[in-house]
């Protein structure tokens, strides 16, 4: 009797004990996941050292402002900012129902922190130094006391993300300081864990997020250093939708994913483009003639049609493109060798050796240094034969990035086919200024333009505090781009971003396109 009750009870044990694990396992496979496939891959835990880290971070650590769909600057962190009439003090009211992850709320206090942490510590925020004197916290705001105006103070907010004084103060190098468990933040989901073994970052739902509830459990952001993989893994559903920061899916494999009839794409108008950058320092580049000689050399419509395979336009000479706030309609760029070649010989460039090379104005043959990346080497090849066709030899130096960096730097180049992000041609005085003005430092600009007409147009965009007197600048800046032409532009692009039909209420805005919090907050599965 005993023996039969001993092995009674030791079933219902069993039962219950494969019962609970049945249950657990039912939780788990109901979860719902978003998974997005991204080539921004991460190479170290550090979302501070690492740039595209720091871009999955705007998700779990929601920057101060954000960009609107239409390209409108609104408060995020901040619920609400106002600017004094001289432009040098900006008050931003922080949302006062934010909560960390591990269950401590958000202050002001982190706010604070964090500007003067990244000021102190952040090479890219370095321009806070000069231009920042004070930040107080006032009851439930934090007040910026600049030491010149600055009109772009809400739209630099916009980029980088809040920190909790609570963690990152004990941070002594965070340019080096890595994570790859549990990072607390403040937004809807916060990163849990960065597997650099599987590639993939996982997200989980705030607990303590108070905001509108997200419509699915977790997510997860697949990275893919081999573009074919990734299209592969979106096609057999492994990934959800593709993203990549400021860029698109390639134009060729589009074709590939419509025919599956699986996915949709969010096409947006990109505020970044592909542009033919030129060392201005050196000759003959520093000769707007020469520059506007290569201008009419360029055949826009192949290259659109090669490079772009239609999914843009061909550019206006100045550079901005019209999905821009302050758009211009300046002249379009228009391939015309024969005009390109009348412009150079008045201009006093001569073959006269016969040799097919044009001699520079010291009478050497002219052979630029065409420094580029492999991303580029199909424009920067075309670009050489157009050279070529107008009379200029080139050497085509390909690099990775950092040594592009570094070159570039150095001023070691003539000319470079480069590209402009989103937040590249909104930075320092918006419409591509940043990528241009001397005294502007980062890894993608090329800081080459010193024309005291330039930089006092910058200046005055930056101190404005007038809509309509912004309006005027941008007119002007764009008008001196065609007349000088500092750099031109190639094409103007669109940005295709497919995700599977299986999920619907997608949003973009210019600056992340699909990544940002009002986007995942609208997101979800198909019923």
């Amino acid at each position: 009797m005993r023996h039969n009750l001993r092995n009674l009870a030791f079933v219902l044990f069993l039962s219950i004990l494969i019962l609970g694990t049945a249950c657990q396992g039912g939780e788990e496979s109901s979860k719902v996941v978003l998974k997005i496939g991204t080539p921004n891959v991460v190479k170290s835990a550090s979302i501070l050292g690492d740039s595209n880290m720091g871009v999955w971070t705007h998700l779990s650590n929601p920057t101060l402002m954000k960009m609107t769909e239409d390209g409108k600057i609104a408060g995020l962190t901040a619920k609400s900012s106002e600017v004094s009439e001289d432009g040098k003090v900006w008050k931003f009211v922080i949302n006062d129902d934010l909560y960390w992850s591990d269950g401590q709320k958000l202050t002001p206090d982190d706010v604070q922190f964090t500007f003067s942490y990244l000021r102190d510590n952040l090479p890219s925020a370095g321009w806070m130094k000069s231009t920042i004197e004070n930040i107080s916290v006032e009851d439930n705001a934090v007040v910026f006391r600049l030491s010149k105006p600055y009109s772009r103070l809400n739209l630099e907010f916009a980029t980088y993300p809040i920190q909790s004084r609570h963690i990152w103060e004990k941070v002594d190098k965070p340019m080096e300081h890595t994570n790859e468990g549990e990072i607390v933040g403040f937004g809807p989901f916060y990163i849990t864990k960065t597997d650099l073994d599987a590639a993939v970052i996982y997200l989980e739902k705030n607990p303590y997020w108070k905001g509108q509830a997200p419509k699915f459990d977790a997510l997860e952001i697949h990275t893919f250093s081999n573009m074919d993989v990734l299209s592969l893994a979106l096609e057999k559903g492994e990934v959800d939708a593709y993203y990549k920061y400021a860029g698109t899916y390639p134009y060729a494999s589009i074709q590939k994913l419509k025919d599956t009839d699986n996915f949709d794409f969010v096409e947006t108008d990109n505020i970044g483009l592909i542009f033919l950058g030129m060392n201005l320092q050196k000759e003959p580049m520093s000769d707007k003639e020469f520059r506007k000689a290569l201008s009419y050399a360029i055949n826009y419509s192949e290259i659109l049609k090669l490079d772009g395979l239609g999914y843009g336009q061909v550019p206006n000479a100045g550079f901005v493109p019209p999905s821009m706030m302050d758009f211009k309609e300046t002249e379009k760029l228009e391939y015309n060798l024969t005009q390109a070649k009348s412009i150079l010989e008045a201009a006093g460039y001569k073959d006269s050796n016969g040799n097919g090379i044009l001699e520079d104005k010291s009478g050497k043959d002219m052979k630029l240094a065409f420094l580029t990346r492999n991303d580029y080497m199909r424009t920067t090849e075309l670009v050489s034969e157009y050279m070529k066709a107008l009379g200029i030899d080139s050497e085509i130096k390909t690099v990775d990035s950092s040594t592009w960096i570094k070159q570039k730097d150095a001023g070691e180049y003539d000319i470079t086919v480069t590209r402009s992000t989103p937040w590249g041609m909104l930075m320092h005085a918006n419409w591509g200024t940043g990528y241009f003005d001397s005294r502007r430092t980062g890894e993608g600009v090329l800081h080459v333009l010193d024309d005291p007409v330039f930089l006092k147009l910058c200046d005055d965009i930056l101190s404005s505090t007038s809509d309509d007197q912004l309006k005027d600048y941008a007119y002007q800046l764009q008008d001196y781009y065609a007349e000088n032409l500092p750099a031109i532009a190639l094409y103007w692009n669109k940005v295709e971003t497919p995700y599977n039909k299986a999920w619907k209420g997608w949003y973009s805005d210019p600056l992340y396109g699909i990544f940002n919090v009002d986007n995942f907050l609208s997101v979800e599965k198909e019923q």
